[in-house]
């Protein structure tokens, strides 16, 4: 079995899933500064390959956003895949950030209000993530 195949399909999966959820793929550094900089809300999805961001913090980013309260602007980054434009994006979430994959950031005019760890997404069932997430939403995001 090829490897890069057998990962590219992966990726190429994972990378999908976002997308069809309304999320916006950041790729590169740049991207992610013109994203970053934009006011208002902003949910960063840190998408990974393992199972608990397919099987759990993926089906959560779908969810949470059905929600009264949303993010203004669905993002997303990819840990192991889009290397420069995750480490440029966790340099902006701050040095008090534990970088993880899978995870979520919320910011607020382009300032970190609060993240969801891997820690609080394994081992947990999706839904208890979406209730996570929609507090949040709650308390920094504005009535769609």
């Amino acid at each position: 079995m090829d490897f890069n195949f057998y990962m590219d399909e992966i990726t190429k999966t994972a990378r999908t899933e976002m997308e069809t959820s309304g999320y916006e793929q950041l790729t590169t550094p740049e991207e992610v500064d013109a994203a970053f900089k934009r006011p208002g809300t902003t949910l960063v999805m840190v998408n990974s390959v393992c199972g608990c961001a397919g099987g759990i913090a993926r089906p959560a980013a779908a969810h949470a956003v059905h929600y009264d309260k949303r993010p203004d602007h669905l993002v997303t980054v990819f840990a192991g895949q889009d290397k420069e434009a995750t480490a440029y994006a966790r340099m902006i979430f701050g040095e008090d950030h534990l970088p993880s994959s899978p995870s979520f950031a919320l910011l607020k005019d382009g300032k970190l209000v609060a993240e969801v760890g891997r820690y609080e997404i394994e081992g947990h069932d999706p839904m208890s993530v979406v209730t996570n997430l929609q507090g949040y939403f709650e308390e920094y995001c504005e009535e769609v």
